[in-house]
């Protein structure tokens, strides 16, 4: 598969189950826009979830499923690149010259390290050093493949100005290796929030899950946790985040499944019943195709096997020049 012009970087973590935000947010656009328009690569980063404590079976496990939830959803090996981070070496290769390029202070100054650093501390936890130095490592994902998009939700933006940071610094003291990459924010629908505390994001690895639709979650699952969402004081199908955040919130999940704008649905509802009702009924059928083809492809694993091998050899020869010409650029003797 040659490139084709622009390419597209992007990736999931595999710290829990994926969610309705995941998919809204990031996974339908890699498969309705990104493995189409460009030259695409989409990797399960497992390395990023060793920075915190973690049980080694469940990281393989939710790596598996990771894997097999992006091909379920509709990438294709065809079109696009799939693999897992840890199966192409150049990965790590590359992080090491990047922290060796990167400031103790821009490492400190990351806002997901701060808040995660507190949380590890709050649990008694020992803050591991790989949660301070993991921005190079995903600065090196994201450089290993001249890699022109990335697609990024807010919570990540920052990781991608430190990317292009030291993208710029290695380029001008060692020479012009790496391409600048720029980030791109997927319109509504990009940042679902919790349906118990809808001013907090739908994240993957909350320990309290009743605000979170998984989307391998069983139909009347999905159902009662939407028809359970937090709304707001007063009766009003009304727009406004700040206002009244959990209609808002229900508002534009049906509207991302839907197509529609959340001003124009909002108008259509007369209590906060049918809203819920009708959000649980576009999700069940937004995901039900998913969840389908997730539980086709699971019962042949050897596919999944297959698509992640060669996936990884297309990546492993895609990164390898450029790692190996940032190698030569800092000074590290070739070996012979």
């Amino acid at each position: 598969m040659a490139r084709t012009g622009t390419r597209i970087f992007s990736g999931v973590k595999p710290t829990g189950h994926l969610t309705l935000g995941n998919y809204l947010g990031a996974m339908r656009r890699w498969v309705d826009e990104d493995q189409h328009r460009a030259d695409a690569l989409f990797c399960v980063v497992d390395l990023h979830a060793l920075t915190v404590d973690h049980d080694p079976a469940r990281v393989r496990r939710l790596t598996r499923q990771a894997a097999t939830l992006l091909l379920a959803a509709g990438l294709s090996q065809d079109r696009c690149t799939v693999f897992v981070q840890s199966h192409v070496d150049e990965h790590t290769r590359l992080a090491y010259l990047l922290e060796c390029t990167a400031t103790d202070a821009e490492m400190r100054r990351m806002i997901q390290y701060k808040e995660k650093a507190v949380r590890e501390r709050a649990g008694s936890r020992s803050v591991r050093l790989s949660l301070l130095t993991y921005p190079a490592l995903m600065a090196a994902d994201i450089l290993a493949y001249g890699t022109d998009e990335v697609p990024v939700g807010d919570d990540q933006a920052q990781h991608v100005e430190l990317t292009r940071t030291l993208a710029r610094r290695f380029n001008d003291r060692y020479g012009l290796v790496f391409t600048v990459p720029d980030a791109t924010h997927p319109p509504v629908g990009a940042r679902v929030m919790n349906l118990q505390d809808p001013r907090s994001k739908m994240g993957k690895s909350h320990a309290e899950s009743s605000g979170i639709v998984y989307l391998l979650d069983e139909p009347d699952v999905m159902r009662r946790k939407i028809m359970r969402a937090v709304t707001d004081s007063g009766s009003e199908v009304a727009y406004d985040r700040t206002a009244q955040p959990g209609v808002a919130n229900l508002l534009e999940i049906l509207a991302a499944c839907s197509g529609e704008r959340p001003e124009d649905l909002a108008e259509g509802f007369g209590s906060y019943g049918a809203l819920k009702k009708q959000t649980a009924d576009a999700v069940v059928e937004l995901l039900r195709p998913v969840r389908d083809r997730h539980a086709e492809i699971s019962a042949d694993p050897g596919y999944v096997e297959e698509v992640l091998r060669s996936g990884a050899e297309r990546a492993r020869a895609l990164a390898r020049p450029t790692v190996d010409a940032a190698y030569r650029a800092i000074g590290l003797l070739p070996p012979s």
